[in-house]
Formats: structure tokens, sequence, C-alpha cells
């Protein structure tokens, strides 16, 4: 490109909207991949969560017995 040569509005425009479009792309493609991830993220801790909690309760569940005399 030499000095005599401008660039256009039109040019700028086409050529900041193919990077906006490209980057548009890769966006949506990682964001499904994100959303998978925490789907899958969240299923585990609460899977988590209900294991540990069943594990505490029978630790500390006590016997009652009850006598009628």
């Amino acid at each position: 490109m030499s000095n005599d040569e401008k660039i256009t509005r039109d040019e700028l425009e086409g050529k900041f909207q193919a990077l906006q479009d490209e980057l548009q792309s890769k966006v949506a493609d990682k964001k499904s991949a994100i959303a998978t991830a925490l789907t899958i993220g969240g299923s585990v801790v609460v899977i988590l969560a209900y294991l540990l909690g069943r594990r505490r309760g029978r630790k500390r569940r006590s016997v009652v017995e009850i006598r009628r005399g």
C-alpha cells in the first residue's frame, strides 16, 4: 500500500465487521463448552454434598429406646 491510496470508511467497517463476526463465533463455541462444564461441575457438587451429609448423619445418629413399664 502506498501513500496515495486512502483507506475508506467502507473498508474499515468491513474489516471490523469480519473481526467481530470471527470473535462472536469463537465465543459462541466456548459458551456451550463452559455451560456443559458448569452443569457437570454443579451435579458433582450436589452429589458430593448429599453423600457427605448422609455419612455425617449416620455417624451422629443415636439410638433412642422407649420402655413402657
